[in-house]
């Protein structure tokens, strides 16, 4: 697997888990309401791996 693709697949399920996890109330999946541990790990993780994903993306530095 490439560099590009795994930076696109990291990015999308970034945003995904972000997306999930910061509307889990709201579709219906949260535990309880309000905004809980679990939905700020969700949101904490999901932006961890789409910043990881689209620096993949980056073109190397070759100075």
């Amino acid at each position: 697997m490439n560099q590009k693709t795994l930076g696109v697949g990291l990015l999308v399920v970034g945003g995904l888990l972000f997306l999930v996890s910061a509307a889990a109330d709201t579709i219906g999946v949260g535990a309880a309401p309000g905004f809980g541990w679990k939905q700020i790990t969700g949101v904490i993780a999901g932006v961890v791996l789409a910043a990881v994903g689209a620096s993949r993306l980056r073109p190397a530095n070759r100075g």
